[in-house]
């Protein structure tokens, strides 16, 4: 691939754009300085980067990543009343270019404006899809606060099933246990609007914060902060797809 291409892809502008960065020498690949659009990259060789501006990057055909998000955001590329999550990653992964209408990564899910916790990202299609049906039962837990203290009660209804307002069919939780007075771990399989809190009001109860600690068998990384965002590796991709590791690059220990 040229190496004006492969700064498109990776979301640096458009292709004049790009040439216009390698020409001005602001661009490095595999750490040699690079002045010439054409020069041609070994990107399905092993680990590929590239520096811009002095930024490292790995080369990524489809991006994966994790956000630990924090309270007083929307996953939302048009926010109302609250900053969007997308303000919290770099320019070039907003830019990626994507099949269709949507550019750049692309929140899997939603989390309110007030939850926090473990968002994944992509521009892959298929892995967005699968993360969010429904067929495939995902679970994701909840680390949920309450206003008034669990009953045992409570658990059991959350286990055997509630029915909210807009569905007659029960929503049950896969798991949940009380860990305190007033806390609960809360799995669910499904991703219905709100449902986490309603599911809770439905019970007699009132969530007064909720953070999301797991997808699959990704648990968000203790040392990722609010706000902060990293790749997925390998590892962490397969344990999410309950597949075996493939050959995608190291993410390293990158905490941006």
């Amino acid at each position: 691939m040229r190496l004006d291409e492969l700064l498109f892809t990776q979301g640096f502008g458009t292709r004049r754009v790009c040439a216009g960065l390698i020409q001005q020498g602001l661009v490095s690949m595999q750490g040699l300085p690079c002045d010439d659009p054409a020069t041609e990259c070994p990107v399905e060789g092993p680990a590929f980067n590239f520096t811009v501006q002095g930024q490292r990057w790995p080369y990524r055909r489809l991006a994966y990543l994790m956000l630990h998000k924090p309270a007083g955001t929307e996953c939302s590329q048009r926010p109302g009343a609250w900053p969007s999550i997308y303000t919290l990653l770099p320019a070039p992964l907003r830019q990626r270019p994507a099949p269709g209408k949507t550019q750049g990564v692309q929140a899997v899910g939603r989390l309110d404006q007030d939850t926090t916790g473990l968002l994944l990202l992509s521009d892959d299609g298929a892995f967005i899809h699968r993360m969010n049906s429904p067929r495939h039962h995902v679970p994701k837990v909840y680390e949920v606060t309450t206003r008034h203290p669990v009953e045992a009660r409570q658990i059991e209804q959350l286990l055997s099933g509630v029915v909210l307002m807009d569905d007659p069919q029960p929503v049950r939780a896969a798991a949940c246990e009380a860990v305190a007075e007033h806390r609960l771990l809360l799995t669910l399989t499904e991703g219905k609007y709100h449902q986490v809190k309603r599911m809770v009001a439905a019970v007699g109860n009132r969530v007064e914060a909720l953070h999301r600690s797991r997808i699959g068998g990704l648990a968000l990384p203790a040392d990722l902060a609010p706000g902060q965002w990293c790749w997925l590796d390998a590892e962490q991709l397969a344990r999410l797809q309950g597949k075996q590791a493939t050959a995608l690059p190291p993410a390293g220990n990158q905490r941006i």
